[in-house]
């Protein structure tokens, strides 16, 4: 037997088509239709077609299945039951060209508008035995889905007539002979014989069908169907459970933006969880060979770890894990190659099974996970879909945990700034009220009474212009900061004699200082004093400004010591010349010293001030010796009793001295 081309249905025979479940029922109105689910279809109609292939006669079938994909799935076995069976005839909704050569059955292709493209009908007719399946889908929540989303669908549901009465078998049967002919004139020899057994002895005549096959097999679906279905629901509790532990885990590790409590949390939990010897879970960014181990997790036949320093480039695995961005998984350390030429990486610490998973975010490595066995060990994929679950998190956290220490660090900076801002403002407004003020009184003085004798005259015209050289020093001391804040200086490094830059230092301090009573005035400096590499002109600014700080803070009757010395080469180091300003003055306390070289630090306050000044001299100092290739520092035994401030440079060697071009 094999299929043929059919032709088309006439007109009539497309207006006239019903549906088969539909033309039984008005047949036999006494038969009431039941809902079925397309799995009881499904074990049904496999139960019915065992029945066949037992070989208990030789029936008619007859099976509708609406697609033709259902029909591919079933091909092998209806070819097995065309070996047994007298005809077998196949109807579906083709998807494509529904005819193939050399089927041992026929095949009828149904218009996907006829009622039967939504019916599902298994029939089988004997002379022993006779038995039917007639049903019809109901109406599709969503009509306009795809046929893929809803074959899939096993909870797709059916109302129809499940049968071993003989009558209603014999009634389907009838009512599907001309449908098919409609479809399949050609097939009209093949299906007389069987109306016309159907019309009749079939009425007459006793089932002697013995249901132990099909009992059996329907039997076996049902408990296959049960089985599959224990078996998804354990599949969704572990899936439920796994993100259960997965929430509670990010909960837990988002309770703190510590980098170390969240490494604490995680490794605790998951250890716990994967039921593993040993987990450990550290901060690693691929630089240094080893890291200290922190944090970890161990049942008590293992060693401890913690505190001690773990190699990390030494470790084949580990360095897998972090080159190929993956988990990588041992399951017998003494067998596998990249460990067993190496066992005192793992003998020591009871490690036989052994994962090593990269925590990585947007390709950032963070840090490593690791799971430890004491014994071989095969290593679930749920186990390491956990562990990989956790890393992702704990990455995350980690981001987020630097995120928050750097705005923190931030936050700081802002509080120093606004800081600054607030002295700045305060400063800057004391300094610039009281010589504006002391100008304003002078100007007005001498615009109000013009017979003011000629001292007088000359005394105000004094007073006005060294308090405006105060406020050119002010604007000069901003401009500088600014400039060397930005980069914005160009250095002219060379050789300097010492003795000179420091001579310079002082007679600008005593023409600044004219009118003042200065305080005594000494250096201490070796005849033969090497030269030292800085800008001339920066560096008689550095002298000028501490000089005037010794002046400004040292009653006229102390003193003051400039020592220049030569501070021995080190290891690592070339020579350098140490200047110091030293005075006998009111001192600071040692808590401050490293504070004063802060722009706009005060140490009386920014308006309780005995001293006028920015407070930006010192921090104009150490930009320009740290840029210069020196260090600067203070040094104090406290209040009133005096204070040094020294700052290096580095030194130009004899050799380069009489070969000036070295220098350059």
């Amino acid at each position: 037997m094999t299929s043929t081309r059919s032709r088309p249905p006439s007109r009539q025979s497309r207006q006239s088509r019903t549906s088969l479940l539909g033309d039984l029922l008005e047949t036999l109105p006494h038969l009431r239709p039941q809902l079925y689910f397309k799995s009881s279809l499904v074990a049904l109609s496999h139960a019915i077609e065992d029945q066949v292939l037992q070989g208990q006669g030789s029936p008619w079938v007859f099976a509708n299945f609406q697609k033709e994909r259902y029909y591919r799935q079933e091909a092998r076995r209806y070819r097995r039951i065309s070996a047994i069976a007298r005809d077998v005839f196949v109807l579906a909704t083709p998807e494509t060209d529904f005819t193939q050569a050399g089927l041992p059955y026929h095949t009828v292709p149904l218009d996907p508008t006829d009622p039967l493209a939504q019916e599902w009908h298994v029939i089988v007719i004997d002379a022993s035995y006779s038995t039917c399946l007639v049903c019809r889908e109901r109406t599709r929540v969503k009509p306009n889905s795809s046929w893929g989303s809803n074959d899939m669908d096993t909870a797709r549901q059916f109302d129809g007539v499940w049968s071993f009465d003989r009558l209603i078998t014999r009634q389907a049967a009838l009512a599907l002979l001309p449908k098919i002919l409609s479809y399949r004139p050609d097939l009209a020899p093949r299906l007389e014989p069987i109306r016309q057994y159907l019309e009749g002895s079939l009425a007459d005549g006793t089932s002697q069908l013995n249901p132990g096959p099909f009992t059996e097999r329907l039997i076996t679906y049902l408990q296959a169907g049960q089985y599959k279905l224990q078996r998804a629901y354990r599949t969704i509790q572990a899936q439920e459970r796994k993100e259960r532990l997965i929430n509670r885990i990010s909960n837990a590790i988002r309770q703190s933006l510590h980098p170390n409590d969240i490494l604490a949390i995680a490794v605790q939990e998951l250890g716990q969880v994967a039921a593993v010897g040993r987990c450990l879970i550290y901060r690693y960014d691929g630089r240094t060979p080893e890291v200290q181990v922190e944090h970890e997790y161990r049942t008590l036949t293992m060693g401890s770890l913690k505190g001690s320093l773990w190699p990390i480039q030494a470790n084949p695995l580990l360095q897998e894990a972090m080159q190929t961005e993956q988990p990588v998984c041992c399951e017998d350390s003494q067998s596998d190659p990249r460990l067993c030429r190496m066992p005192q990486l793992w003998q020591a610490a009871q490690i036989r099974a052994w994962v090593a998973m990269p925590i990585l975010y947007q390709g950032r490595l963070l840090g490593i996970l690791e799971l430890h066995r004491e014994h071989p060990h095969r290593w679930q994929a749920a186990t390491l879909e956990l562990a990989e679950a956790i890393a992702n998190q704990v990455g995350v956290a980690l981001l987020q945990a630097e995120a928050y220490q750097h705005l923190e660090e931030l936050n700081r900076q802002l509080e120093a700034l606004d800081q600054a801002k607030s002295e700045l403002i305060a400063v800057t407004g004391h300094e610039l009220r009281t010589p504006l003020s002391t100008i304003q009184v002078c100007l007005e003085s001498l615009a109000s009474d013009p017979d003011m004798p000629w001292e007088m005259r000359q005394e105000m015209l004094n007073t006005a212009l060294q308090d405006a050289g105060r406020l050119r020093e002010l604007v000069q001391d901003f401009l500088t900061l600014s400039k060397l804040e930005s980069g914005r200086i160009r250095w002219h490094i060379e050789p300097l004699s010492a003795q000179e830059c420091v001579d310079l230092a002082l007679s600008n301090i005593k023409v600044r200082r004219r009118h003042e009573a200065l305080p005594a005035i000494e250096q201490v400096m070796p005849k033969r004093l090497p030269m030292v590499r800085a800008d001339g002109e920066w560096l008689v600014e550095v002298l000028r400004k501490l000089l005037d700080n010794a002046c400004k803070f040292t009653p006229a009757s102390g003193r003051i010591w400039i020592r220049v010395e030569v501070v021995e080469a080190t290891a690592g180091s070339s020579g350098m010349v140490k200047f110091t300003i030293a005075d006998s003055g009111r001192g600071i306390e040692p808590e401050r010293l490293q504070a004063i070289f802060e722009r706009f630090y005060q140490v009386e306050g920014s308006l309780r001030r005995s001293v006028g000044g920015t407070g930006l001299g010192l921090a104009i100092c150490r930009l320009i010796i740290e840029a210069m290739g020196g260090r600067i520092w203070a040094e104090s035994a406290g209040l009133n009793q005096g204070s040094a401030f020294h700052f290096t440079l580095p030194m130009v060697h004899p050799q380069t001295q009489e070969n000036p071009s070295m220098a350059a």
